[in-house]
């Protein structure tokens, strides 16, 4: 029995041996620095401007907007205001409601989704070129409580829009961030 614990001694200390070989690759993505001395992801992420949707104020988009906004700008910034900008991030929206289940004595919805699709480009600002677009989607489900409560699914449709707003500001941040980490 000794030679079989010889042989598991035998290897974990090569996979000690290869850990410790490669623990100096890695390379936080929210350092300051990267290895070679240059910006960090968060001062590149502090140099995008926002740019607020193009939408009519008052609209359930412009509210959408705002917040998906400025959760992405607190994401980037960490507060309200960065960098001066050298790239420019805009959005279009575009949003859905579907009923998924309808209670067949009422005909009114008892369980409804709701989506955003957002449509997203960032450029430079100094030669307007754009260097990453996509698309963010986000479908949330939000319940419909009986007709007695009038006011709860107006309640209900706002609080799905407000965590489909959080997940594509989220999506968006996510994207925005790998995109500068592998151009670093």
């Amino acid at each position: 029995m000794s030679w079989f614990n010889a042989r598991i001694a035998a290897r974990l200390a090569a996979i000690g041996v290869l850990g410790a070989l490669t623990a100096g690759c890695f390379q936080p993505m929210y350092a300051e620095h990267t290895p070679n001395g240059g910006p960090g992801l968060r001062q590149k992420l502090q140099q995008v401007e926002f740019v607020p949707l193009n939408v009519s104020n008052g609209s359930r988009e412009a509210r959408l907007g705002v917040a998906i906004r400025n959760a992405m700008m607190f994401d980037a910034y960490g507060s309200a205001v960065g960098l001066p900008p050298l790239y420019k991030l805009t959005l279009r929206l575009s949003t859905q409601r579907l009923s998924i289940i309808v209670d067949p004595t009422t005909a009114r919805p008892d369980i409804e989704n709701y989506g955003i699709d957002a449509y997203y480009e960032l450029r430079e600002i100094g030669t307007n070129k754009p260097l990453v677009n996509g698309t963010a989607t986000a479908r949330v489900s939000f319940d419909n409580p009986g007709q007695e409560q009038r006011f709860a699914r107006d309640r209900g449709l706002r609080d799905a829009e407000d965590r489909a707003a959080k997940e594509i500001a989220d999506k968006i941040s996510t994207r925005l961030a790998s995109f500068f980490f592998s151009n670093m």
